[in-house]
């Protein structure tokens, strides 16, 4: 089993852009084989700061997720949006070790970006808390 997280920083004026394109990929790669979750975070202090989060249950689906057409589809659009080259980091499982705790529900619900509270009330629809 292995985790990947993808870090990557969105220019500003493509940042919605950005973020329907990566819920469509994600969407299709959680339903890819060897793919336990597929989550998208996005930094609370920086919005245009997005982290993919990749759980596959062996080495080979992160090799076979980059040769799906919409892996494609989202690389190809997303390449002039990025404000730097994104960076890919491998982890192997701490806690929990069991692969049944790290797969998503059937049928989970996700939100697309237009369903997201809006963001002019803070960063995500959240309160912002104070340093300290």
């Amino acid at each position: 089993m292995r985790v990947v997280h993808v870090d990557v920083q969105v220019v500003p004026e493509h940042l919605e852009e950005f973020l329907e394109q990566t819920h469509r990929n994600a969407e299709a790669s959680r339903l890819e084989p060897g793919v336990l979750r597929f989550d998208v975070v996005q930094d609370r202090a920086d919005p245009r700061h997005v982290v993919l989060v990749d759980v596959n249950d062996d080495e080979d689906a992160p090799g076979a997720h980059q040769a799906t057409a919409h892996y494609a589809r989202w690389r190809d659009a997303d390449a002039d949006w990025m404000a730097r080259p994104r960076s890919a980091t491998t982890f192997d499982p701490v806690d929990p070790v069991a692969e049944n705790a790290w797969r998503c529900a059937p049928g989970a619900t996700r939100r697309s970006p237009s369903q997201r509270p809006d963001a002019s009330r803070s960063v995500r629809g959240r309160p912002q808390r104070s340093p300290g």
